[in-house]
């Protein structure tokens, strides 16, 4: 098996979970449980924008958060949760076809990540596929899961039954 299956075998049910509580949150979208922390609407269009970092580490051979001379890259904030939905699945198929296309040579190539033409780190795709998209998801689905508990929303199975659902 390649890197791209063995990838793609820990990230399918991680997406399908987090699509599941996205489809969760309630609107309005501007709720957020302290002024430091993200709005629901933040929150709900980072988790859908995450899947587009697979495309951009794949294609890319680095990324600078905060270029020299220009704005720095923002997602446009989703307005619904339909909008951050449709969102997400456009990004986890465009993923999906960016890894399956990818050898195992161009995912253990190395890739950086920069701020302000500066490298912060550099590592394997694979590596930064795991961490800064499929570990970084779960991290704020997690987060998702608190700010739906905080709303009364009720939780679905992730790893195993809720207090909601038993599986």
């Amino acid at each position: 098996m390649g890197l791209a299956q063995e990838f793609l075998q820990g990230f399918e049910p991680e997406a399908a979970t987090t699509r599941r509580l996205l489809e969760r949150v309630p609107e309005p979208l501007d709720w957020r449980p302290h002024a430091k922390s993200m709005s629901l609407r933040d929150l709900a269009t980072h988790l859908s924008n995450l899947p587009s970092w697979t495309v951009l580490t794949v294609a890319r051979d680095a990324f600078d958060l905060a270029p020299v001379g220009a704005p720095p890259p923002r997602a446009v904030p989703v307005q619904s949760v339909a909008e951050a939905l449709a969102n997400f699945d456009a990004n986890i198929e465009k993923a999906r076809k960016a890894v399956t296309a990818a050898s195992d040579e161009r995912l253990t190539a190395p890739w950086a990540l920069l701020v302000g033409g500066v490298e912060k780190f550099r590592m394997p795709r694979i590596a930064v596929l795991r961490s800064m998209v499929l570990h970084h998801m779960i991290h704020h689905r997690a987060q998702l899961g608190i700010y739906l508990r905080l709303n009364d929303v009720p939780l679905p199975s992730v790893y195993g039954p809720t207090a909601d659902e038993r599986i």
